[in-house]
Formats: structure tokens, sequence, C-alpha cells
């Protein structure tokens, strides 16, 4: 953890008249550094530009929720794209209470409201075609088993967040203050982004019931079970493949 990209005040643009640099210790995918305690640079390691220019594109769309607000355009850091953000207070929860569930799944059904009407040109990373070619890949006859036994259809509702764990929401003094990491937005199916939600914030049947409901979803809980497995399908692989602890959402589908 931590960046990966190492940067000094020299690298920055002088017309953006930084004091002070400090590196967070919180980064896993992508480069973060405090800017004067007031902004936040993120230098993204994998995304390419044009992937770039398509969050800051949804985050300018989405002013009205609590989403980390850009500042400026896409900017080049040692040659990788960078974004500016407003620096949001608040912490990522280990474990959500009820009423932060209510208040994930209030901002969710915000979030796909504004996001119903919208096209990205970002790859459509959460389809079935994607899911059956990195199963390939990962060579596990298990997890052919249990793709085989998922029987749904996604839908095109508009764009998802898709990555909507507990680190990439920050709460303060018990309320949602911001949203963070739209790095894998891309068009999707709305419920597979609430079971996304599900498989992190929530551990049992009361907080999932209360995650639907603050949603305003109308399906019931054995519903959205085949979402809940296809959004842990999914995440096992992705884990599996990048080198990350898998079993315990393996033992899950089992």
């Amino acid at each position: 953890m931590g960046v990966k990209t190492v940067i000094t005040l020299e690298d920055l643009p002088q017309s953006l008249e930084i004091t002070s640099l400090e590196a967070s210790k919180d980064g896993v995918m992508d480069s973060v550094y405090f800017l004067d305690d007031d902004r936040v640079l993120k230098i993204f390691e994998n995304a390419n530009e044009d992937i770039v220019t398509e969050e800051l594109k949804l985050l300018e769309h989405c002013t009205t929720l609590p989403i980390a607000r850009p500042e400026g355009g896409v900017l080049r850091i040692r040659n990788k794209p960078a974004l500016i953000y407003h620096r949001c207070h608040g912490k990522s929860l280990k474990s959500a209470k009820i009423d932060q569930i209510r208040q994930i799944g209030v901002f969710l059904r915000a979030f796909h409201t504004l996001t119903a009407t919208l096209k990205s040109s970002n790859e459509r990373l959460f389809e079935k075609s994607r899911l059956e070619k990195m199963i390939e890949e990962a060579k596990s006859e298990i997890f052919e088993t249990l793709f085989k036994k998922i029987d749904l259809t996604l839908r095109d509702d508009g764009i998802i967040h898709g990555d909507l764990f507990m680190d990439n929401a920050l709460f303060n003094e018990g309320s949602l203050s911001c949203v963070i990491d739209f790095t894998q937005a891309c068009n999707g199916d709305f419920l597979f982004d609430l079971a996304v939600v599900d498989l992190s914030w929530c551990d049992n049947d009361e907080k999932t019931k209360a995650l639907l409901k603050s949603y305003g979803a109308t399906l019931s809980t054995e519903e959205f079970q085949a979402y809940r497995e296809y959004a842990t399908l999914f995440y096992c692989v992705n884990r599996f493949l990048n080198g990350g602890n898998y079993q315990e959402l393996l033992e899950r589908l089992l």
C-alpha cells in the first residue's frame, strides 16, 4: 500500500501554488497525495487519459451528490494522467451500521437517477462475457461451475460505480460525506451495482433488507440473490487473478 509514483513539489504545475505535499498510505491501485491539507492529487497508475476524462465528466454531472469534487482538468504527472480533488473529510468504515447502510442506499439511488440517461465510452467491465473470459484465464473448475449456476441476464440501465466497497465511501460524525473512486464507472446493471454494496456492507439479512428498502428496490431478498451471487463471483475471480484474498468470497458461494 502507499504511493507507486514518487513525486516532489517540483513535479506539480507552479500555477497550483502548492506549498506542502504529503503521500497517502492508503492507496492501493493509484498514487494519492494530500496538497496543503485542502486538496487531493490522484495519479492514475493503470487508467489511460480517456478513462480519467470519462471520470471527470461523470463527476461534473453529479455535483449535487456527496462525491469527490474535481478541480480543473486532467493533468500529466510523470507522464501519467492525474486529477486534483477538493479534499473530503471523514473516514471509511470497517463495519457498517444499519443507518450507514441506509445512507449509502439513498446515495446509490440518487446516483443512478442522475446516470440513467448517460453513456460512458469506458469498457463495460462487469458484463457476463468479460467474467467468462476472466474465468477462462483463471483455469478453475469451481469458478466455471459457479458461473453456470447463476441464472441472470444483466441489463444496461446507465452508468454504475461498480466498486462501491466500504473503503470508497467516507463518513464524518456518522454521516456520509463523500463517495470516491469512480475509475471503474461504466454502463451496466443498477442492481449489480447495488449487489456490490451488499457484498461489502451487509453481513446479515437485516442489513440487506435495509439496503434494498433505502434504495427503493421492489424485489425481495430472494429475487436479489442472483445478483448477490454474481457480484460475489465477479470479485472473487477478480481477486484470484490479481493475487488478492478470494477465499472468503468463495466460501460465501459454496
